[in-house]
């Protein structure tokens, strides 16, 4: 089974999407906080609009799990679910770093089969359907091969790298902020950088596409207990998210699922 119809129909919504978001990074947008204390602008609230009426609109019978819709468990009983995250790395956006993506992925049956993570910063849109491979912009990527001389590199975030959470695993590679982790899972798929690892509370919509992609680029991902993940379930949630990229060194990548051991 293919779902080309599916992924003309995402790439045309994320990109209309995409420009809208920088629309309001030029224009302004408004912030509020949510109750769990984390920020929300009209960027995001718009950019779900757009997702929601553009997909739903010519998939009427699909589920939807947003970061800015409520949940709706109807959602549980459907075969098909939209996983949306309007606006991963809000914080940066907020900032005016490009380092903010919208990340959006078709589940279907627990698993994603369409995924896309759009960066209108830089203008790259990294695409997969379940067994079709990496695309960027439209073209099939293989992952980049790490030089034999150069160090491995894993997404973190900011704070979890300041309280040295992966301090015996930053000895032997070179780290990055991680601003949005929707981001570093399309950058680790790339191979731009070979591990993104954090175990901070992370939700489907934060990591639906970007699995799809990992997977379909020969990565290997899993949640911060070394379990595979599933998705459209109750609780939309992991306990934290270590994937590494199709050339990640093996001693590297071992010594990453040693955490997932001591996390169980």
């Amino acid at each position: 089974m293919t779902w080309d119809h599916e992924l003309r129909i995402l790439n045309d919504a994320i990109r209309t999407a995409g420009a809208e978001a920088l629309r309001f990074v030029s224009d302004g947008f408004e912030t509020h906080t949510k109750s769990d204390q984390s920020p929300v602008t009209s960027a995001d609230l718009a950019v779900n609009h757009i997702l929601q009426s553009h997909l739903l609109a010519m998939f009427p019978h699909d589920g939807w799990l947003s970061e800015e819709s409520p949940d709706d468990p109807a959602r549980l009983q459907k075969a098909r679910v939209w996983v949306i995250d309007p606006i991963d790395g809000t914080k940066a956006f907020i900032r005016g770093e490009p380092e903010f993506c919208i990340s959006v992925a078709l589940v279907e049956e627990g698993r994603p089969v369409v995924a896309a993570i759009f960066n209108p910063s830089t203008d790259e849109l990294f695409t997969a359907t379940r067994g079709g491979g990496l695309h960027l912009n439209h073209k099939p990527v293989s992952p980049q091969e790490r030089r034999r001389d150069q160090q491995p590199v894993i997404a973190l975030s900011p704070w979890e790298q300041h309280i040295g959470r992966f301090k015996s695993v930053v000895a032997h590679a070179a780290s990055r902020p991680m601003r949005s982790i929707a981001w570093a899972l399309a950058l680790a798929a790339s191979g731009r950088i070979h591990a993104v690892a954090t175990f901070e509370l992370e939700n489907e919509w934060d990591v639906a596409a970007g699995a799809l992609l990992i997977e379909e680029a020969g990565g290997n991902m899993h949640d911060g207990s070394g379990q595979a993940l599933s998705f459209n379930r109750p609780e939309p949630r992991y306990r934290g998210i270590l994937a590494t990229s199709a050339h990640c060194p093996d001693p590297f990548a071992q010594q990453l699922r040693s955490f997932s051991r001591i996390a169980k």
